[in-house]
C-alpha cells in the first residue's frame, strides 16, 4: 500500500462537529481512500448515502475493500403489530427492512448508491445484517452508531450522532469522536470499539439479536445494479466537494410560469408589493380571483432568484382539506413540478419527504414542492421535515386565517425566509389575538383586491341579489332569545378572552344561535317556492345549515330528517331535479365525480354545508341559495365567491338569501333582542347588495324592514 494512503497518514483528527467542519469532506472521504476496510454500526443505513462519500467509496471499490454492516430496520406501527400478534420476527423485520431498499430505488441518487452496493456483493466484499434489541417480549430499535476502518496496520474507529444516510450525514448537525491505534491516548477506546463491533457481527452482544441479511436483499440491490451506472464511471458521483453539474431532467423541482398562463395585472401587482415586503406578507383577494395562481407566480420568481445564486428552495403549501391539496397539486404540476402531497398515512409520504431533503441538501434538485393538509402539518412527523431542513424555504399558506388559531399558529416554521399567506378575509371572527399572530409571522396586508375591484376587472362575474324575508315561529323566536340573553352576560362578565374557541362557552352559544337561525323551519316553504321558478335551469348550489335543528330533538335523538335530506327530498322527489349531496362525509372519488357530474349537466343541484365554502373550483355555478345564515363574514364571502367564477358561456350569476326575522306579532319579545337580530342579518344583505347589479331594488325591499326596526343607517 502506498503511504499517503494509509491512515495514519489521511490526516484525521480527534473530533468532527457540524459547526467547525464538513464531516463527509474531512472524514469519511479520506478514511475510506485509504481503507482496506469498514465496518459500520448503526440505527438506520440507506445506500443513498453513498452519493454522498463519493470519491472515497469509488477509492475503497476498486482496491478492493470490504465492507460490514450493522442497522436496524425501521419499522411502522403495523410492523410492530405484526410481531405482537405473534408473526415471524425474522419475517417482520426483513419485510421492514426491504421495504426501505424498494423506497431507494425511487430515488436515482440511492440507484446509484445500491449499484455500488451490488458490485460489492457480487464479489464477496460486502456483508448486511440486522440488529434488534429484546427485552422480555418486547421488540426494540437498534440505535448504536459506531464504525471502524482499517488498512493493513492500523484502525481507526469512531462514534457519534450520525446515522449512515444522507440526512445524517448532510442535513442534520451532527458530531463524531475519532480514536487511532497508533496513538497511545486513543488506542485503548479504538480498540474496545473495535471489539464491540466483532461481539455484535458474531451475535455475542447481550440484549440485542443480530440476523444476516444480505441474501434477502440480493434481488433488489441487484436489480439497481442493471440499472445503476458503469460503477467505474467516476462521472456517476461527483467527488466530494466538487461543483455538481445539472442535467436537464434534474431541474425538476423548480417552478416555472406556464408559457400559455396569462398573469393578470393585479396579480403582477400583488407579487411586486410581496416582493417589496422581502418576500414576506398576506394577499387579500376575493374568492375567485386566482390565489393560487399568484402564488405560484410567486413562488417561480423566487425559484429564479435563487437559482442565480446556486441555491434551492423547498416550497410547502399549507391547505386547509385534502381534496384543496388535490387541487393545488393539479396547478403546481401546470407549473412544471410534480409535488408531494403530505396526507393520510405517514407511511406514504414521509420517505419521499426524507429523500427530498437530501436531494436539496445535495444540489442535486433545484427545487421541491410539499402540499400538506392543516392538521397534517400540525403533527409531529411533519414538523420533523420542517426542524431538519435547513435550506431556502418558501411557506404558502392557503386560507392563511385558519393557521391563527391557537393549536397551530406556534408551530409555523421560524426557519422560512419567505412567507405568503392568502386569504379573502384575513381577520379572524371574534379573535384579533389570531389575527395579530398571523400578520406577526407573515406580515401585513401587502396586497388587497376587493370583490368589486375584481368584478371590474373581469375576474369576477356580475350578479344580481334577492333576500327571501322568513320569520322563525314561536318556538324558534323563545330559544333565540334565551342563547341571546347567555351571550350577553358573558361579553358583561367581559369573558370573552377565548372568544376564537370553539369550545368555549362564547363559542358554543355563538354556533347554537346560528344553527338555529339556519335550520329556521320557514326556510323550507321559501326554497320550494324559489327554486319551483328555476326548475330548468343548470347549475344550482344549495348550501344548508349543518347539524340537527337545536329544538328537533326528543329523548336524545333527532326527531326530524336534517336539513339538507329535506332539501334533496324537496329537489329530488318532490320537483324531480337532478340533485347529490357534497358534505364532509362524501368520499374524495365521489366529490369529484359529483362536481364533474355538475358540470357535465347531469346534475342540476349540489347541496352541500361547509364543504364549498373553502377554495374548490365550481365555476359553472350560475345559481346559489344561501340557507344557512352565519354572521361569520367569511363563510357568507367565501360562498359568495363559489359562485362568481368566471367560466364558458357565464356572463351572470344570481344569488338568493333567506333572510332570518323575528315574527311580526311577537309581543315578548325585547326590542334590543329583536333589534339586534335584525341588524346582523342586514349586516350581510348590505354587503352583497351594494355590488350586485340590482342593488336598488334590493335596497327598496328591504327598506320597510329597516324603518320597523330603526336601521335606516345599517
Amino acid at each position: 500500500m502506498h503511504a499517503l494512503e494509509a491512515l495514519r497518514h489521511a490526516d484525521l483528527g480527534g473530533e468532527y462537529r457540524s459547526d467547525r467542519g464538513n464531516v463527509v469532506d474531512e472524514f469519511y472521504v479520506p478514511a475510506l481512500r485509504a481503507s482496506t476496510a469498514y465496518d459500520r454500526a448503526v440505527g438506520y443505513f440507506t445506500a443513498s448515502v453513498l452519493a454522498v462519500i463519493g470519491e472515497g467509496i469509488e477509492e475503497f471499490t476498486r482496491r478492493a475493500g470490504t465492507m460490514r454492516i450493522v442497522a436496524s430496520p425501521y419499522l411502522l406501527a403495523e410492523d410492530i403489530t405484526e410481531i405482537e400478534a405473534g408473526y415471524e420476527l425474522r419475517a417482520v423485520l426483513e419485510k421492514a427492512a426491504l421495504r426501505d431498499l424498494e423506497r431507494a430505488t425511487e430515488d436515482a441518487r440511492a440507484v446509484r448508491g445500491l449499484g455500488k452496493l451490488g458490485v460489492l456483493i457480487a464479489e464477496g466484499r460486502l456483508d448486511v445484517k440486522l440488529a434488534y434489541v429484546t427485552a422480555g417480549s418486547r421488540v426494540g430499535m437498534y440505535h448504536e452508531k459506531i464504525g471502524v476502518f482499517r488498512d493493513d496496520h492500523d484502525l481507526v474507529a469512531f462514534k457519534g450522532s450520525a446515522n449512515e444516510t444522507l440526512s445524517g450525514l448532510v442535513g442534520n448537525f451532527e458530531s463524531i469522536e475519532v480514536f487511532r491505534s497508533w496513538d497511545d491516548r486513543d488506542r485503548e477506546r479504538a480498540l474496545r470499539i473495535s471489539k464491540d463491533f466483532d461481539d455484535l457481527w458474531h451475535d455475542r452482544t447481550p440484549l440485542l439479536r443480530v440476523m444476516p441479511f444480505t441474501d434477502a436483499a440480493k434481488q433488489i440491490i441487484e436489480r439497481s445494479t442493471r440499472a445503476a451506472v458503469d460503477p467505474s464511471d467516476d462521472t456517476a458521483i461527483p467527488p466530494s466537494g466538487a461543483p455538481i453539474t445539472i442535467a436537464r431532467e434534474d431541474l425538476a423541482g423548480m417552478l416555472t410560469i406556464p408559457p400559455l398562463l396569462e398573469v393578470r395585472d393585479y396579480q403582477k401587482r400583488a407579487v411586486t408589493q410581496w416582493f417589496a415586503q422581502r418576500g414576506r406578507g398576506i394577499l387579500r383577494m376575493a374568492t375567485g380571483t386566482g390565489k393560487t395562481l399568484t402564488a405560484l407566480s410567486a413562488a417561480a420568481q423566487v425559484t429564479k432568484m435563487l437559482h442565480k445564486v446556486g441555491e434551492p428552495l423547498l416550497t410547502v403549501v399549507i391547505a386547509p382539506y385534502q381534496h384543496l391539496v388535490d387541487q393545488w397539486a393539479k396547478d403546481i404540476e401546470w407549473f412544471g413540478v410534480h409535488p408531494l402531497r403530505a396526507y393520510e398515512s405517514t407511511a406514504a409520504w414521509f420517505p419521499h419527504a426524507s429523500q427530498l431533503l437530501d436531494a436539496l441538501a445535495l444540489h442535486t434538485t433545484r427545487g421541491g414542492v410539499i402540499i400538506t393538509t392543516n392538521k397534517t402539518f400540525g403533527e409531529t412527523a411533519f414538523q420533523s421535515i420542517l426542524q431538519r431542513y435547513r435550506g431556502q424555504l418558501l411557506l404558502i399558506a392557503d386560507e392563511a386565517h385558519n393557521l391563527g388559531a391557537r393549536h397551530i399558529r406556534s408551530k409555523l416554521p421560524d426557519s422560512a425566509q419567505f412567507r405568503l399567506g392568502l386569504s379573502a378575509t384575513p381577520e379572524r371572527w371574534f379573535d384579533d389575538e389570531g389575527t395579530a399572530a398571523l400578520t406577526d409571522y407573515f406580515g401585513p396586508v401587502v396586497f388587497e383586491l376587493g370583490l368589486g375591484d375584481a368584478i371590474k376587472a373581469g375576474a369576477l362575474c356580475r350578479y344580481t341579489y334577492k333576500p327571501v324575508i322568513v320569520e322563525l315561529n314561536a318556538d324558534e323566536t323563545d330559544l333565540y332569545i334565551e342563547i341571546t340573553e347567555k351571550i350577553g352576560k358573558l361579553f358583561a362578565m367581559q369573558q370573552f378572552s377565548e372568544q376564537a374557541d370553539d369550545n368555549s362557552p362564547l363559542g358554543h352559544l355563538l354556533r347554537k344561535r346560528a344553527n338555529l337561525l339556519g335550520h329556521a323551519r320557514a326556510k323550507l316553504p321559501a326554497l320550494r317556492r324559489e327554486i319551483s321558478q328555476r326548475r330548468e335551469e343548470w347549475y344550482q348550489l344549495l348550501y344548508c345549515a349543518e347539524g340537527q335543528h337545536p329544538l328537533s330533538y326528543e329523548d336524545g335523538a333527532a326527531a326530524e330528517p336534517a336539513q339538507i335530506d329535506q332539501v334533496l327530498d324537496l329537489v329530488g322527489n318532490h320537483l324531480h331535479m337532478p340533485a347529490a349531496r357534497y358534505t364532509a362525509e362524501t368520499k374524495r372519488p365521489e366529490r369529484r365525480q359529483v362536481l364533474q357530474r355538475f358540470t357535465d349537466r347531469k346534475l342540476q343541484v349540489i347541496a352541500s354545508m361547509r364543504c364549498l365554502d373553502e377554495g374548490v373550483d365550481v365555476p359553472a355555478a350560475r345559481t346559489a341559495y344561501l340557507l344557512a345564515s352565519s354572521s361569520n363574514p367569511r363563510q357568507f364571502i367565501q360562498r359568495r365567491g363559489r359562485v362568481l367564477r368566471q367560466a364558458p358561456g357565464k356572463t351572470m350569476a344570481d344569488i338568493v338569501d333567506f333572510i332570518v326575522v323575528p315574527p311580526t306579532n311577537m309581543p315578548d319579545l325585547q326590542d334590543r333582542t329583536e333589534r339586534s337580530m335584525v341588524a346582523r342579518e342586514l349586516a350581510r344583505v348590505t354587503e352583497f347588495a351594494q355590488l350586485a347589479d340590482n342593488e336598488a331594488e334590493t335596497l327598496d325591499l328591504l327598506r320597510p324592514l329597516r324603518l320597523r326596526y330603526g336601521l335606516l343607517d345599517t
